[in-house]
């Protein structure tokens, strides 16, 4: 816990922090090129999520994406621990109903980042005495990246969130370059972004760095 607590100390989350979902994608050569073109942008922060693929399939994009990268950015991995050891990625974020904050450790170290999403405040609550390095809130906005998404929690949810937390705080779910700003002004460190990132990705990263500068 004590080597867990530094890395939170030292952590420092860009602004930006880019989810790259392959269901919103035709095709595996799409999602690739959407992250050459997000790193290009200036991206530093990229996860990778996959809800439908099998573990082949997922590892295999998984170490290609790792070799786009290059050493400048920082790679996570949706809800596989596994899969995270295995292509070498640099941390791991989890849901509410995946694997325990404290399992996740266990298996990836201490060196690697791992993230927590939550949707109330109880459940931020309860994160916040586990060993994640990072918790999201969300969704703040309305969102159509999950198929039955949590209540909105809205700004006055990020901003209970940051009264109940010293860790660095990721705001998600319809965040957009017209409210991202807002959603910073109200106490989170980064904004998850996945639907305003799809369309011309490169442009659409550095509009956003614009907006959060």
């Amino acid at each position: 816990m004590q080597q867990a607590a530094s890395l939170q100390e030292e952590m420092e989350l860009p602004r930006l922090y880019a989810i790259l979902d392959s269901a919103c994608f035709h095709n595996p050569g799409a999602i690739f090129a959407a992250a050459e073109e997000l790193t290009a942008g200036g991206v530093t922060l990229l996860q990778y999520r996959n809800k439908s693929g099998n573990a082949r399939e997922m590892l295999e994009h998984a170490h290609m994406l790792k070799r786009l990268a290059g050493n400048n950015v920082k790679l996570m991995m949706n809800d596989r621990a596994d899969l995270a050891l295995a292509a070498g990625f640099d941390g791991l974020h989890i849901g509410q109903d995946d694997l325990s904050a404290a399992g996740a450790r266990l298996i990836l170290g201490n060196e690697r980042w791992l993230g927590v999403s939550t949707h109330n405040p109880e459940q931020l609550a309860e994160a916040d005495k586990t060993p994640a390095d990072y918790l999201a809130i969300g969704p703040v906005f309305a969102t159509a990246s999950k198929i039955n998404p949590d209540p909105v929690v809205g700004l006055d949810g990020v901003r209970r969130a940051r009264e109940l937390t010293r860790r660095p705080l990721v705001a998600i779910g319809g965040i957009t370059r017209v409210n991202a700003r807002a959603v910073i002004e109200a106490g989170a460190d980064a904004v998850a972004v996945i639907s305003d990132l799809i369309r011309e990705p490169r442009k659409s990263a550095e509009a956003f760095f614009e907006v959060l500068r």
